[in-house]
C-alpha cells in the first residue's frame, strides 16, 4: 500500500506545507522510513514524531525537514512546534478514524515538513503544521484529488507560491483585444485602461511585433502579469524557431498563417505544444481552412477566421465554425475583422469562442467603457480565484 497526500495551510513566513506518505512497514513507505531514519544528512536530519518526549505517535511517523536547518533556532522550530503539531495531528487523525480499518501497528507515515527560514511565531508554526498534517492524512486516505478534480481545477488558478498565474483558455467565450498600433507608449496606455478580466486576451498584433520584436511581450507582461498574451507573428516559415522565440518571450500563443506550408504549420504546432503554449492558425486569405486543417499532423488549439481590414465589406466566414469544430471537440474558433458590439450576438450564436476586436476598442474615446461593454456582452461570469487552499 502506498498512499500520498499533500496540504498547504497558513501565511508566510509561518506557512506550512506538508507531503505525506502512508504505507505498510514491509512496503516502499516502510523502506523509505528505515532509510530516512538511518541515512542522515547535514541540515536535513529526519526525526521521529513524538507527541511529547517518550510518547511517539501512532502510527509511527518520520518527519523529514524540506529546508536545510542552519542553526539551533531553526532546529528548535522543527524539534518543537513542528514536531508537536505533526505528532498531535497524526494521533488525532487516528482517534477520529481517518485510517479506517488499517492495522496501525503495520503501517508507517513519512511526513515531509516545510519551515520557512523566516518563521518566528511558534504558535502559528504549530497550528499551521497541525492543520496541514491532518488534512494531508485525510487526502492521502481519501485518494484526493481524483482525476476529474485534477482536470477540472488545473487551469483555474495559479500556484500559491509562484506569484503569477499561467492562463489557459478553458472557459470560452473570450474577448481578444488586438493591439496593432505600432506605437508602444500608446499601446501600454491602452492596456492599462482595459479592465482586468479572466475573459480578456491581449494580442501583440503583427505591426506592433514587426516594429519592436517579440520583446514587446515582456512590456505587456509588466502591466498584466497574468494575462493570456497572443503573439501574432502570422508565421510563414521557420515554424519551430518562431514558436520557440515566442515561448521564450513568455507569450501564451503563437499565430501561424494558414497560407504557410503544411510542414511549417506542423512545426509551429509541435514546438508550441512542446513549450506549453497554444498554436493559433490564422485563416486570412485562406479560402478553405477546413481542407488545410485536414492535412495537418496535429490540429492547432485555435482557428482564427480572419476577415482582413481591406476587405471588411465582404461577408464573415462564420458559417464554417461548425465544420471546424466537427474536427475536434477541443478546438476553439476565433473570429476577427470588423467585430462590433452590434455583431457580437451573431458571432456568439454562430459558435465563436473568441471575439477578436481591435480598433473598436483601441481607437475608442473611452477604452475602458467600450471594453467593458464587450466583456458584458460575453455573458460569462468571472472565475472564483480565491480557492488556493480550499478542499474541493
Amino acid at each position: 500500500m502506498l498512499l500520498i497526500g499533500e496540504a498547504l495551510i497558513g501565511e508566510e513566513p509561518e506557512l506550512a506545507h506538508i507531503d505525506i506518505m502512508v504505507g505498510n512497514k514491509d512496503g516502499p513507505v516502510g523502506q523509505a522510513f528505515a532509510n530516512g531514519f538511518t541515512q542522515l544528512s547535514v541540515g536535513h536530519t529526519p526525526l521521529l514524531s513524538v507527541i511529547r518526549p517518550n510518547l511517539p505517535a501512532k502510527p509511527a511517523t518520520l518527519i523529514v525537514p524540506k529546508v536545510t536547518v542552519k542553526n539551533m533556532a531553526q532546529a528548535a522550530q522543527i524539534f518543537g512546534p513542528a514536531q508537536a503539531a505533526v505528532s498531535k495531528a497524526i494521533a488525532d487523525a487516528l482517534e477520529e478514524g481517518a485510517f479506517g480499518d488499517m492495522d496501525i501497528e503495520d503501517i508507517v507515515v513519512v511526513a515531509s515538513v516545510f519551515i520557512h527560514p523566516g518563521a518566528k511565531d511558534y504558535n502559528k508554526i504549530y497550528r499551521y503544521n497541525y492543520g496541514a498534517a491532518k488534512l494531508a492524512v485525510k487526502r492521502a486516505v481519501d485518494g484526493f484529488p481524483d482525476v476529474d478534480t485534477v482536470l477540472r481545477e488545473k487551469d483555474r488558478m495559479g500556484h500559491a507560491v509562484m506569484g503569477f498565474k499561467v492562463s489557459r483558455l478553458w472557459n470560452p467565450p473570450y474577448l481578444q483585444v488586438a493591439l496593432d498600433n505600432p506605437n508602444l507608449p500608446v499601446i501600454l496606455d491602452i492596456v492599462k485602461q482595459i479592465p482586468k478580466s479572466d475573459h480578456v486576451i491581449l494580442e501583440a498584433g503583427t505591426p506592433l511585433i514587426k516594429r519592436y520584436g517579440v520583446d514587446v511581450i515582456s512590456k505587456l507582461r509588466e502591466i498584466r502579469p497574468d494575462a493570456f498574451i497572443v503573439a501574432d507573428l502570422k508565421t510563414l516559415d521557420t515554424g519551430n524557431l518562431e514558436a520557440r522565440m515566442v515561448a521564450d518571450a513568455t507569450a501564451d500563443a503563437i499565430v501561424v498563417s494558414a497560407l504557410a506550408p503544411i510542414a511549417t504549420m506542423n512545426k509551429v504546432i509541435e514546438e508550441a505544444h512542446k513549450t506549453g503554449i497554444y498554436a493559433v492558425m490564422d485563416t486570412l486569405n485562406c479560402d478553405d481552412p477546413v481542407a488545410v486543417l485536414k492535412k495537418l499532423d496535429v490540429l492547432p488549439d485555435v482557428v482564427e477566421l480572419h476577415r482582413g481590414i481591406d476587405v471588411e465589406s465582404t461577408a464573415h466566414a462564420w458559417g464554417s465554425i461548425d465544420d471546424i469544430k466537427a474536427l475536434s471537440p477541443k478546438i476553439l474558433v476565433a473570429v476577427a475583422g470588423g467585430v462590433r458590439i452590434d455583431t457580437m450576438p451573431q458571432a456568439l450564436e454562430a459558435g465563436a469562442d473568441v471575439l477578436v476586436v481591435g480598433r473598436a476598442i483601441t481607437n475608442a474615446k473611452d477604452v475602458r467603457q467600450v471594453a467593458e461593454k464587450f466583456i458584458e456582452g460575453l455573458n460569462n461570469p468571472e472565475i472564483d480565484q480565491f480557492r488556493v487552499m480550499t478542499d474541493f
